[in-house]
């Protein structure tokens, strides 16, 4: 035992400036700033050793001493300076017996307890954590008491660090909980996250076989109940096109410790998936124990991927076909003509043609596009008037790639020499096209006319030329079609025949 403090002097009792809350207790435990029952054992037992009337438990806190426990006083917080407390810290920490601070002028202005009578007797015994005084164990009495017991003090003492362990037990569940609650906070986050993002996260036992994951994992690879499954279960869930090569690579993975990679589709609902994973746990011989691994949902990517290769190879076909046009429309045009300028003139206009047709396609992704857009597109330009002059009675016909640009150039032809020589040539002429659907032989077939109508007359000697030659043998790509113009001397009379 420490040796007992008879009396100190009144100035160190009386004037000590008491510093924050001590370093050994963190900055904040404000759990422990009040009653506590888990300290009422120890006044009890504090207070049964003198029988004395009051018995308190304190934690030192700012300027002010909290009580966890006590008796003989209602009160839960006292000023800690000019008090008893104080000159037990003051002297660094040895126990403290005072047997009648009314006969000793130096504890003239101790303090009482608050509303508690004036405490003439008081033995304490300081509360140590790493070294520091961070509260106490006390027992008084309002009268004076000369006979204490001489071991109080080192009963005292026990009983200080006692609480002192049940202060570090108590702050390290403290943390401990404070801790968990932030990983489960992490852990909930982190799920909400994942959940928001749409991706699966799972984990494989590799000792029990069995594959666990979140809500999504089980959403995604169509799983009902959302369940642990096995492995061999978890592995049928794989589209059986794509099974042994994810299985390949998840095998690579685990041999090699490198991280998973895989694309493969669900068995279930088809869907195109992205796997990353990597071994989480290895036992003492650095096997394999735990597998982590997500998975995210890219079937919307996998698809515009497979249709942009899709457009490229069409785009691939279509610019080595074009340029095969290019070049006939070049030898055929200028062998038409031996003016650079007309040949520029007829050239140019074809070429324009080609374009209206490829940039229809190009923003319909080289799919179909509407027979009306097509019309609308190599007609307008060279109608007076496209609304007064050209009258469409059509079905709903939808053109694929090939059809658009064969009959694109039949119309620019059509409407060329319409505007040189027939109805769009004056304001009068008009242009009446007629297109039909039939059925022939189970495939569907376009027949349309275009009839020109108000024009001047027309002399067909003076009008066969390449453009002549271009409108029948534009459609030569597409089997079945047929292109027949007629001069007649009301106005030109084209006839087309178009397999769908």
């Amino acid at each position: 035992m420490k040796d007992t403090v008879q009396a100190l002097p009144v100035a160190d009792a009386a004037v000590l400036d008491v510093p924050d809350r001590l370093p050994a207790l963190g900055n904040a435990m404000p759990e422990f700033f009040g009653p506590d029952a888990d300290f009422d054992g120890i006044v009890t037992l504090a207070a049964g050793f003198v029988s004395a009337p009051v018995s308190i438990v304190s934690l030192f806190a700012d300027q002010d001493q909290c009580f966890l426990a006590r008796l003989g006083t209602s009160e839960i917080r006292a000023p800690l300076k000019r008090s008893f407390n104080a000159s037990l810290m003051a002297h660094g920490g040895d126990a403290l017996l005072v047997p009648d601070a009314g006969a000793d002028s130096r504890f003239s202005d101790i303090e009482t307890l608050g509303g508690a009578p004036d405490l003439l007797s008081y033995a304490g015994a300081p509360i140590m954590i790493d070294g520091r005084p961070v509260g106490s164990v006390v027992v008084a009495d309002v009268a004076a008491r000369p006979d204490w017991p001489e071991d109080l003090l080192q009963r005292l003492e026990q009983l200080a660090s006692l609480a002192a362990s049940l202060i570090k037990l108590k702050e390290e569940t403290r943390r401990r909980t404070l801790a968990a609650e932030a990983i489960s906070r992490d852990e909930k986050r982190h799920a909400l996250a994942l959940d928001a993002a749409n991706v699966a996260s799972w984990l494989w036992d590799i000792s029990t076989g069995l594959i666990s994951g979140n809500d999504t994992f089980y959403r995604m690879f169509g799983v009902q109940p959302a369940r642990p499954l096995s492995a061999r279960k978890f592995f049928m869930t794989v589209h059986g096109a794509d099974r042994k090569l994810a299985i390949g690579r998840l095998r690579r993975a685990l041999a090699s410790g490198k991280e998973y990679d895989g694309l493969f589709r669900t068995a279930k609902s088809g869907r195109w998936l992205l796997g990353r994973g990597r071994v989480h746990e290895r036992d003492a011989n650095g096997k394999p124990t735990v597998f982590l691994g997500i998975n995210v949902d890219v079937t919307d990517a996998q698809i515009a991927t497979d249709r942009t290769r899709l457009l490229l190879r069409e785009l691939n076909h279509r610019v080595k076909n074009t340029l095969a046009m290019l070049q006939s429309l070049a030898r055929q045009t200028l062998r038409q003509t031996s003016d650079p300028a007309a040949f520029m003139d007829a050239f140019a206009g074809r070429l324009q043609s080609l374009s209206e047709a490829h940039g229809l396609l190009s923003d319909h992704e080289w799919g179909v596009i509407r027979l009306k857009m097509l019309l609308e597109k190599q007609i307008a330009p060279y109608a007076i008037d496209f609304d007064q002059q050209v009258e469409i009675h059509k079905d709903e016909v939808q053109l694929g790639p090939d059809q658009a640009v064969g009959l694109g150039l039949v119309l620019h032809e059509l409407a060329t020499n319409a505007r040189k020589y027939g109805a769009f040539s004056v304001p009068s002429g008009k242009v009446v096209i007629t297109a039909r659907v039939v059925a022939e032989e189970g495939q569907g077939v376009l027949n349309m006319t275009w009839h020109e109508m108000g024009g001047p007359p027309v002399a067909p000697a003076s009008r066969r030329g390449f453009g002549s030659v271009l409108i029948e043998r534009s459609l030569d790509k597409i089997l079945g079609s047929s292109v027949h113009v007629e001069y007649l001397p009301q106005g030109v009379t084209a006839v087309i025949r178009l397999p769908l």
